[in-house]
């Protein structure tokens, strides 16, 4: 076990320094931010001037490696435009992306089991196949078109929701949050559902393919013989055995939530993480682009060693086939 997690913690840490390698030069190569921050007409002292402030004179390996070292101790740079810690930032609207993220997961397992499970059961029903066919429809539509059909039809056209920001907030046991007031929940809804509609997708496909199977198992005719109630068999042996593989993918799909936010945020200005590294883009803040992409690798990098973990410990057999291997 201690050899596998050791293997585990280099091969993070190689992927999180070729990715930061990538990132670097991948963002230094777009554009010059000189010309976002010169006013036109600034003569070519001024120029000069603020060249030098923000480093950009030096040779590109020399700027990367005072972001090696920087990174090393927590510092990914300051930015271009605030004029502040690029990571602090980023941290600041952590919170708002991770609250979008989470009620978008809980939308789609709550919404998402069920309807899977009921296609499961019922597979040849007209309403396993409706079911079935708007799964399709959540993988298909673009979720930046699905945003602004919401925004029309329910901010716009009924009024019941508010179509941007954040809404109200107010703090539980230390946490600052919008679920916590009516205002920031009306505020939550549209884009939590647009962000959880592929993800519902992805749940129902997974749970009915579960059910169809778990349905087949001898345990579940046994159950039934025993005179077991069909409500009984479900939550008791189906819904154990189908939660596996749904809580194992939606695990490794929550880094991409928060990851792939950045629409969502821009279409209902939510304050987010997304929306800031949209701003950065437009502005070329190179050190937002670049401490964003970097917590964004350590977060996915971080959530596959844990499930590995948590597998190796579950699974003796997967530390030992590493070790064949």
């Amino acid at each position: 076990m201690l050899a596998f997690l050791i293997r585990r913690l280099g091969q993070s840490a190689l992927v999180v320094a070729l990715m930061a390698t990538i990132v670097f030069f991948g963002v230094n190569v777009v554009g010059d931010p000189v010309d976002m921050l010169v006013a036109p007409d600034a003569d070519q002292a001024e120029r000069a001037r603020v060249i030098a402030d923000f480093g950009l004179d030096k040779p590109v390996i020399e700027q990367f490696g005072y972001f090696v070292k920087g990174a090393l101790q927590g510092d990914l740079g300051k930015s271009f435009i605030f004029g502040e810690p690029a990571t602090k930032l980023i941290l600041e609207r952590l919170p708002a992306t991770m609250e979008l993220a989470i009620v978008a997961l809980l939308i789609a397992l709550i919404f998402g089991i069920p309807l899977g499970v009921y296609a499961g059961i019922k597979p040849n029903s007209m309403g396993s196949r409706a079911i079935m066919a708007m799964s399709i429809f959540g993988f298909s539509l673009p979720t930046f078109w699905v945003g602004i059909m919401l925004i029309m039809l329910f901010a716009v056209q009924l009024g019941w929701l508010p179509a941007t920001g954040r809404g109200d907030t107010a703090s539980f046991l230390g946490i600052q949050s919008s679920i916590f007031t009516l205002d920031g929940l009306s505020h939550l809804a549209l884009p939590a559902f647009n962000l959880a509609l592929l993800k519902m997708s992805l749940v129902i496909r997974l749970s009915r393919a579960g059910t169809r199977e778990v349905m087949q198992q001898d345990y579940i005719k046994f159950a039934k013989a025993k005179g077991l109630s069909f409500g009984h068999i479900v939550r008791v042996h189906l819904m154990k055995n189908i939660m596996i593989p749904v809580v194992t993918v939606l695990g490794l799909e929550f880094g991409s939530l928060i990851a792939f936010s950045v629409v969502t945020e821009s279409i209902f200005a939510w304050p987010g993480m997304g929306k800031l590294l949209i701003d950065a883009i437009l502005q070329l803040d190179r050190p937002i682009i670049v401490a964003y992409l970097m917590i964004i690798v350590v977060l996915f990098v971080t959530i596959n060693l844990i499930v590995d973990i948590l597998y190796s410990a579950l699974d003796p057999r997967v530390a030992l086939s590493e070790k064949n291997s």
